[in-house]
């Protein structure tokens, strides 16, 4: 559950960083207030400590992935 949740998270940032690279809008700062407010920041910590936590997933062997989907 904790590997869905980091990778919804990752891809929510990743939609934000795109949005801040192709329209020069950022979505988690217009949401909370700006990039300042300490909700956005927080938001900001969270997509990195998901960011590290799916670093974990590229080493992980398939088997051991495989059975955590089936459970």
């Amino acid at each position: 559950m904790l590997d869905r949740l980091a990778l919804i998270l990752v891809i929510l940032g990743a939609l934000n960083l795109g949005g801040i690279g192709i329209f020069q809008f950022d979505t988690i700062a217009w949401l909370f207030g700006g990039q300042g407010s300490v909700i956005a920041r927080i938001v900001y910590a969270l997509f990195a400590i998901a960011g590290v936590w799916c670093i974990s997933l590229l080493f992980r062997e398939r088997e051991a992935i495989a059975e955590k989907a089936n459970f």
